[in-house]
């Protein structure tokens, strides 16, 4: 009876830490949502309601109506989509080279690129700016799309070659018997196989281009060519007093990312799992 008993407890433990867990995190972003529809006066009501009692989409108006606003919205949405055909682009053909080719200091070269996902990020911010004053592509989306695309090349040639080593090669002779080249087998066969780890990185790549704050305002200058994190900050220093309006900008810039990990959602599920099995 007691050892029937001890299984039982311990899920209802594990239960008791997932339900505590998934609240923690949550709650904040509930809270937000819901001062996003009150109006200022009910903002700092005591004791604050999760559910406003006359909720309103003024601060969604009046953010989106904002100067500028929507040109940051549209600046986060062609920087983040470039970001995300880049990576993937290259990144599967660096993944697909490192994983069917031979050539010389392939394995020194692979590990040089791995161990670049080691240094941090802000000890490259210098480096970065003297680079792109030199391709002269500061204050423009492109330094944004270059430096983004190039930062989260590693991790994602990382993440599909380990996908990509698992398909048996005997599908590539299959195809190349048959006449194909080495890119019409990359194009028709590995890449279809893999699309999850594809989209795996995809989501990851949006995210990392999406919410991206010091590169961007360290090369924008110009108002126009701002994307929304900046906005944020700034939007905030304008409204600080406005939460209501603060709040309903951040979820306006949260919404792009929880639409795209609920369409790529079984991809992204299925890569990660296929990642810790075939790891």
């Amino acid at each position: 009876m007691t050892t029937s008993r001890r299984p039982s407890l311990v899920m209802t433990g594990r239960y008791a830490a997932l339900v505590a867990g998934a609240l923690l995190t949550t709650v904040p972003f509930f809270m937000m949502l819901s001062t996003s529809f009150k109006a200022q006066t009910f903002v700092l009501q005591v004791p604050p309601q999760l559910l406003p009692s006359h909720p309103t989409t003024a601060n969604y108006a009046q953010a989106w109506a904002s100067t500028g606003f929507a040109q940051y919205f549209l600046n986060s949405v062609v920087v983040s989509v470039c970001t995300v055909a880049g990576v993937l682009l290259l990144g599967s053909m660096m993944a697909y080279a490192f994983a069917r080719f031979e050539f010389p200091g392939k394995k020194p070269i692979f590990l040089a690129l791995i161990a670049t996902l080691m240094i941090p990020g802000m000890m490259l911010i210098i480096p970065q700016y003297l680079v792109a004053k030199d391709l002269h592509v500061l204050d423009s989306r492109v330094g944004l799309v270059l430096f983004y695309v190039a930062g989260q090349l590693a991790f994602t040639t990382f993440l599909v070659r380990g996908f990509i080593v698992t398909i048996p090669r005997e599908l590539d002779e299959a195809m190349l018997i048959d006449g194909a080249g080495p890119f019409r087998v990359f194009w028709s066969l590995i890449l279809p196989l893999c699309r999850p780890a594809l989209a795996t990185a995809g989501i990851f790549s949006f995210l990392g281009a999406w919410d991206e704050f010091v590169w961007a305002v360290t090369i924008i200058d110009s108002p126009e060519k701002r994307t929304l994190p900046i906005a944020i900050a700034l939007f905030q220093g304008q409204h600080a007093t406005s939460w209501g309006m603060v709040f309903a900008a951040s979820v306006i810039a949260v919404l792009p990312v929880f639409v795209v990990f609920v369409v790529f959602q079984r991809q992204f599920v299925a890569g990660v799992q296929a990642g810790a099995l075939k790891g």
